[in-house]
C-alpha cells in the first residue's frame, strides 16, 4: 500500500504519461526518460534480473538490456490492457514486446504483466515485472531462426544463438 489514494483519472493520466515516455525512449534508444520517471527510491523486482533498489541501480540495467540483444530489437512496449486500483496507486498491465520485422512482415513478440506504483507528481515508486523467461527465449530463438531463414539474422542474434546452444 502507498498510504495514498489517488483517483482513477489520475492514473489514468500518470500511466498515459509513462507509456508515452517509454514508447518515446524506444523510439530514441535513449532510455533516460524512461527510469527518470522513476522516484530516487524506487523499487523496481525483475524477477529474471532481481531486484533494484533506486533510480541509479536501475539505470544500468535498462541500458544493457535495452541496447543487447534480445533487448535491443524490441520496437515497443504497448499495454494490451490496464487495471487502474485508485486505492493503491497501483496499474496492472500487460505489456507486448515485440521484434523488429525479420524481414517478410512478421511480427513475434512476447508479453509480461506489469505492476507499477503511483508515487504522485508523475513518478512511480515501484515496479515489478512477471512472466516466464522461457517464453521470451521461445519468442527470440523463433524470431532469429525466421531470420536465418530470410538470411537477414545479424551478428549479434546468431552470436546469441550460439550463447543459447540454438545454432545451426
Amino acid at each position: 500500500m502507498t498510504g495514498n489514494t489517488f483517483s482513477r483519472d489520475e492514473l489514468v493520466e500518470a500511466f498515459a504519461g509513462f507509456e508515452k515516455t517509454v514508447d518515446r525512449a524506444a523510439q530514441t534508444r535513449d532510455w533516460d526518460p524512461w527510469v527518470d520517471q522513476y522516484t530516487d527510491d524506487v523499487l523496481y523486482i525483475e524477477h529474471a534480473a532481481g531486484t533494484m533498489r533506486g533510480r541509479e541501480q536501475v539505470r544500468p540495467w535498462i541500458w544493457k538490456t535495452m541496447e543487447t540483444f534480445p533487448g535491443s530489437y524490441m520496437t515497443s512496449f504497448p499495454s494490451l490492457w490496464a487495471v487502474f486500483d485508485e486505492a493503491t496507486g497501483r496499474v496492472i498491465c500487460e505489456l507486448d514486446n515485440p521484434m523488429r520485422d525479420p524481414g517478410d512482415g512478421t511480427i513475434i513478440s512476447a508479453t509480461n504483466i506489469s505492476i507499477v506504483t503511483y508515487a504522485g507528481d508523475g513518478r512511480w515508486c515501484r515496479q515489478e515485472d512477471i512472466y516466464n523467461p522461457l517464453r521470451f527465449v521461445k519468442a527470440t530463438l523463433k524470431w532469429c531462426k525466421k531470420a536465418q531463414e530470410l538470411g537477414t539474422l545479424p551478428d549479434e542474434a546468431a552470436a546469441w544463438m550460439t550463447q543459447m546452444g540454438a545454432a545451426r
